[in-house]
């Protein structure tokens, strides 16, 4: 059964209001794996699909602009979620 976080990126209602860990442990559980992290941006990379993201912090909560990014990579590569990787 998919998150209430994958669920509010698929439907695009709450891109300004989804904190930022929700949106790590998503990443994880998508598949990706944090590659390295410097200062406040952290970089997570989809080694199937060779695809990279971006994201930094905006106070707790991740940026609008890479919630739309996430969800146009889960459309596109038609991701979901798995239990492996979570925080």
């Amino acid at each position: 059964m998919p998150s209430n976080t994958y669920i509010d990126v698929i439907s695009g209602k709450s891109d300004y209001n989804i904190k930022y860990r929700d949106l790590q442990n998503l990443l994880l559980c998508l598949g990706f794996e944090l590659k390295r992290q410097k200062g406040s941006h952290a970089i997570y990379y989809h080694n199937r699909f060779n695809i990279m993201m971006n994201i930094q912090k905006d106070g707790s909560k991740a940026k609008g602009y890479e919630i739309r990014q996430l969800r146009n990579i889960i459309l596109q590569y038609g991701l979901h979620e798995n239990e492996k990787g979570a925080i």
